[in-house]
């Protein structure tokens, strides 16, 4: 079987509505993602950053 890849942008904004309690839902759902909320109601979806970039700063 052939798996399929999706290349998305670094950051990816989208514009719904979600209640507080679906936000907190798809951020627990979702863990390994980064998910921001802004004022204006979109939703903005980053990967995390992950070995060298994660640790740099607690080393410093």
């Amino acid at each position: 079987m052939e798996t399929a890849t999706i290349s998305l942008p670094p950051r990816l904004e989208l514009k719904i509505n979600l209640t507080d309690e679906q936000f907190w839902q798809l951020c627990h759902d979702n863990d390994d993602l980064r998910f921001e909320a802004t004022a204006t109601g979109e939703l903005i979806i980053m990967p995390l950053t992950g070995g060298i970039t994660s640790g740099h700063w607690w080393r410093n």
